[in-house]
This record gives C-alpha cells, structure tokens and sequence, in this order.
C-alpha cells in the first residue's frame, strides 16, 4: 500500500549539490560515480517505501526541484554565462554560441529567448553531468523543446527496470532540477519525459513545455 498523501517528505531530503567536472573531494561537491550510486541506492529506497510508481516520480521529481532552485546560484557563478536583461543582448550571446547548430535537421528555429535557455541548459547538462544533450524543437509556436540524451550518466549502473516497475520515470529528478532552475530565472515549464533508454527507446528525450514568464519577485518554494 502506498504511504498516504499528508506523510511528511523529510526522510528523504537531499541537500547535496549535483557534481561539477572541476569538483575536488569536498564536502560539498562529490564525484559523479558516488553520485550515480547514490542516486540509485535513493530510487531503491522510494520504491520499497511506494509501492505505485507515479508516488516516486513525484517524489524524485521534488526533490529535483528543491536541488534545481539552489543549483542556478552555483551554475551563474561557475559558467559563464550573462544573464541577458533585453532581446537584443539575447540575440548578442545567442551569436557568441551559435545554439541553433545543436538542432536537428528537421527541427525548426528557436526564438532568441528561448535559444538563450536552451544554450544554458547545455551549458548545465556539461558542467554538472559531463554529457551534452543535443536540442530539437519543433513546435511552430517556438514554446517547447526536447534534449535528446545519446548517454544518460545516471543510468551507467542500470540496465533495465524490473517489470513491475513499468511506468518508473528512474531519472525524473532531472525533471524536478531543470523545472526548479528554469522558475528561479522566471521561467515556469512542464518538464516531463519523453522517450527513455531504459524503457526500450534509442534515446532518452525530455521535453520542456514554457508556460509563462513569472513576475521578478521574491521566490516561494512550491510545496
């Protein structure tokens, strides 16, 4: 039976950060293998304490979000990347980094605004997992995109997701992080899996819906 909805989070908070390329053996920062084991040891854990699968994807997908809202602070003082205050300074750093080479063929321009998220998502994905996800989108709107993910690093130990474990999102913290990120710098977006390696599909794709621009105040953790 699956714990009911009031039990309180606590016993799975996490408040470590997600390892840098450049990071020593700290006490805040640790290797990306402890990491992976880490991350693993936490989904074994969520699913002996949920037995439905969709209680730890929410789960992981908190706590994402609780990492991601901390992380941006880290990731703008180690990249260096400028937060862009007009469109014209966006379409500047967009010709500094040339992001539209990343799509695929078939995908379709991305707006300047939202080609500056996209090269800061990358940039991300780089520093923190030491992969670099390629960009496709290809809404005609310009409010969505996917990051197709050749090599996911949070899978190196895993090969497959017992039966019983079908409709587990196993790397869905990722979700949780680039959605915490993406509020901190006024972005509200669904981000959700789209197609995952270790439940058959060639690659592991995640899609990021934009659904509005928040008010530049002070932030309130969603709950």
């Amino acid at each position: 039976m699956s714990r009911p909805p009031g039990r309180k989070q606590d016993n799975h908070k996490i408040d470590w950060h997600l390892p840098t390329i450049s990071s020593s053996a700290s006490a805040h920062h640790m290797s990306r293998e402890l990491f992976v084991l880490t991350y693993g040891a936490l989904v074994a854990q969520l699913c002996k304490d949920y037995e439905k699968d969709e209680d730890v994807n929410t789960c992981l997908d908190r706590m994402g979000y609780g990492i991601g809202v901390r992380l941006i602070e880290d990731f703008l003082a180690r990249s260096a990347v400028k937060k862009c205050r007009s469109y014209s300074e966006t379409a500047e750093m967009i010709a500094q980094y040339d992001i539209c080479t990343t799509n695929h063929s078939r995908a379709l321009p991305l707006p300047a605004w939202m080609s500056e998220t996209c090269r800061d998502t990358l940039v991300a994905f780089k520093m923190y997992l030491g992969v670099t996800p390629s960009v496709s989108c290809t809404s005609a709107t310009g409010d969505e995109f996917s990051l197709i993910l050749d090599k996911n690093p949070l899978v190196d130990f895993v090969e497959e997701l017992p039966a019983e474990r079908a409709s587990l999102c196993y790397c869905n913290l990722l979700c949780g992080v680039i959605r915490g990120a993406l509020e901190m710098v006024h972005l509200a977006a669904e981000v959700t899996f789209l197609q995952d390696k270790l439940k058959g599909d060639a690659v592991t794709e995640i899609g990021i819906i934009f659904l509005r621009k928040t008010e530049d105040k002070k932030h309130k953790r969603n709950k």
